[in-house]
This record gives structure tokens, C-alpha cells and sequence, in this order.
């Protein structure tokens, strides 16, 4: 079971995380700590490299023309 929840840290560096109902019983949870401003910073930073990328630039056309003619129907 997965639970993702975002905390803002209000007190130095600790965090106390109160688990859901539905982890009562469990004996052990992975804990993942992600920046989550230099995670955003990577992910911008990749999809600028994308926006470069031969490969990724010609699928994006690919796809744009099995769909083109379907973006013309009338739904």
C-alpha cells in the first residue's frame, strides 16, 4: 500500500508523521525524503533537454500525425 503525503517542516529538521487508520497493524513503512524544489528543478531542466532531443522531437510528430485526422472529428 502506498501513501504519499507532503509535510511542511515547522520545527528545524523534524518531521513527525502521523500514520493513516489503515497502517494500524503494519510493523515496518519505507520513508522517502525528496526535495521537493530540486526534485521540480530536474524535472524542468529534463524537459528543456527534451525539447532538443531528435528522438523525442520526431515521436512527438509521429504521434501528431496518427492523431490528426481524429482531432478533426466531431465528437
Amino acid at each position: 500500500m502506498t501513501y504519499k503525503q507532503t509535510y511542511e517542516i515547522q520545527n528545524k529538521n523534524h518531521l513527525l508523521i502521523h500514520l493513516p487508520k489503515f497502517f494500524k497493524n503494519r510493523k515496518k513503512v519505507v520513508v522517502i525524503i525528496e526535495d521537493e524544489k530540486e526534485e521540480h528543478t530536474k524535472k524542468i531542466k529534463l524537459l528543456k533537454q527534451a525539447l532538443k532531443d531528435p528522438i523525442f522531437l520526431a515521436d512527438i510528430i509521429e504521434i501528431s500525425e496518427d492523431f490528426k485526422n481524429i482531432d478533426k472529428e466531431a465528437l
